[in-house]
């Protein structure tokens, strides 16, 4: 029986949203609700996720800002369905919309230019680096090339109408690639840290740039998700379970 068929239940912001993700494959954690939490979106504007899963990211965000219009895109036909299904439970599905599809070949129902903001967890690290995913799915959603994700943002500044923000979670030790892919299309980037706290280095970056901005680089604190032992800081507590926003200026 395909893993797609019996989903698990995970709940999110504190017990706010509860999803439905597969068993085996690709499942969301505290990436995408820093992700989401970190969109700088206002209630009325139009939000673009570039490859949704299962739906937690912008279900979270949806729920942080009544009034947001939220659209993901997934290749996979079985995680939209699965995203769809978790919109509709968690009362959402009048503001968020699913579409199956690829950046490769999008979906004539996507205007260009016709999002505030897109934001994207893109496939992390690099081809031929690292242990593949035991599940097809998940290893195509963890491993590509530099060149996709050049694409990846590519694409989020072809959805984009002119100012509006690209948000993007990676890999610190894949800070380069992404880096290079958006200053190629946005400025005013802004590079901020995901600390493990304990004085360990940075395993998690998120990124935030501007389209047609031509401000420079700039590097934020960050944030630090762990205090003592395995606890969460108080700032990460509220992000993580209280649904507040992250706000990375």
């Amino acid at each position: 029986m395909p893993a797609l068929t019996r989903p698990a239940r995970d709940d999110f912001l504190g017990g706010r949203l509860l999803l439905r993700q597969p068993e085996r494959g690709v499942r969301a954690g505290s990436d995408a609700v820093l992700l989401a939490a970190a969109v700088p979106a206002q209630p009325g504007e139009r939000v673009l996720e570039l490859g949704c899963g299962a739906g937690a990211a912008m279900l979270c965000l949806a729920a942080r800002l009544p009034g947001l219009m939220v659209t993901g895109l997934e290749i996979d036909a079985e995680a939209a369905r699965l995203a769809a299904a978790n919109a509709r439970q968690n009362g959402l599905a009048d503001r968020v919309a699913v579409i199956a599809g690829d950046i490769a070949d999008p979906p004539a129902t996507l205007p260009a230019e016709g999002f505030d903001h897109v934001f994207a967890n893109p496939p992390f690290f690099a081809a031929g680096s690292g242990t593949p995913a035991p599940a097809p799915g998940r290893a195509k959603a963890r491993m590509a090339p530099a060149a996709d994700l050049d694409g990846w943002l590519r694409f989020a500044a072809r959805m984009l109408r002119p100012g509006g923000s690209v948000t993007v979670i990676g890999r610190a030790e894949r800070l380069d690639d992404l880096l290079a892919a958006c200053r190629r299309r946005f400025g005013a980037i802004v590079l901020f840290p995901l600390w493990p706290g304990g004085g360990k280095p940075a395993k998690r970056v998120i990124l935030q740039g501007r389209k047609g901005s031509r401000a420079g680089l700039r590097l934020a604190p960050g944030l630090v998700l762990h205090g003592g032992g395995h606890a969460y800081t108080a700032a990460a507590e509220a992000v993580l379970r209280q649904g507040a926003a992250l706000v990375l200026a």
